[in-house]
C-alpha cells in the first residue's frame, strides 16, 4: 500500500468517526428528549433542536410515539451504519482485500443503508398522513427528507457487495489452484 493510500484511509478514518460521534450525539439526545417527554410532558415543546411537538403529544400521544419513534430509529441507524463503516475501514486490508470480512461489511452497511431508506419512507408518509388531523409535519422533514437517496445508496452499495462477494469466491479459487 503507497503512503498515498494509508493518508486517505487515515483521513476517511477520521471522517467516520466525526460522523459516527456527531450521529451518535443526535440519537443520544433525541432518546433523552423522548425519556424525558414521557415522564415531563411540559417538556415537549423544548425538544431537541426546537422540535415542538406538543399540539401533536396534547392531541393524540400515539401518534407523538410513532412519529417520535420513527426519528428515533432514523437516528440510531444512521450511527450504528457509521459504526460499520468504521469497523471496515479499520479492518481493510488493501493488499487483500477481497475477504469474507470485507464483502460481509459492505453487505451490512448497504443492509442499514436499505433499513434507513425505508424507514425514512415510510416516516415521511406517516407525517404527511398526520395533515388530514391538522398537524404541521415540515419541521420532520429534515429527519426523513433524505429516504430516497438512501435507498439508492443502498442498492449501489448492494451492487458492490455482489461484486465483493464474487471477488472473494474468485480469490478463494485462485488461492487454492496456486
Amino acid at each position: 500500500m503507497t503512503n498515498t493510500n494509508n493518508i486517505v484511509f487515515k483521513c476517511l478514518q477520521i471522517v467516520a468517526w466525526i460522523i459516527f460521534v456527531g450521529l451518535s450525539i443526535e440519537a443520544g439526545a433525541l432518546l433523552v428528549n423522548f425519556i424525558i417527554s414521557i415522564y415531563n410532558p411540559a417538556f415537549v415543546g423544548n425538544l431537541y433542536e426546537k422540535l415542538d411537538l406538543s399540539r401533536m403529544y396534547l392531541s393524540n400521544k400515539w401518534i407523538f410515539f410513532g412519529v417520535y419513534s420513527f426519528i428515533l430509529c432514523i437516528a440510531i441507524l444512521k450511527a450504528h451504519l457509521f459504526y460499520v463503516v468504521i469497523v471496515l475501514l479499520t479492518k481493510l486490508d488493501l493488499a487483500k482485500p477481497f475477504n469474507a470480512f470485507v464483502s460481509g461489511q459492505i453487505t451490512k452497511i448497504s443492509y442499514y443503508t436499505f433499513s434507513i431508506g425505508l424507514i425514512s419512507l415510510i416516516g415521511r408518509q406517516n407525517a404527511r398522513s398526520m395533515t388530514h388531523y391538522d398537524f404541521d409535519a415540515s419541521p420532520l422533514d429534515r429527519f426523513w427528507g433524505d429516504g430516497q437517496a438512501f435507498m439508492i445508496m443502498a442498492a449501489i452499495i448492494y451492487v458492490i457487495a455482489t461484486i465483493f462477494k464474487k471477488g472473494v469466491s474468485l480469490q478463494e479459487e485462485n488461492d487454492l489452484t496456486v
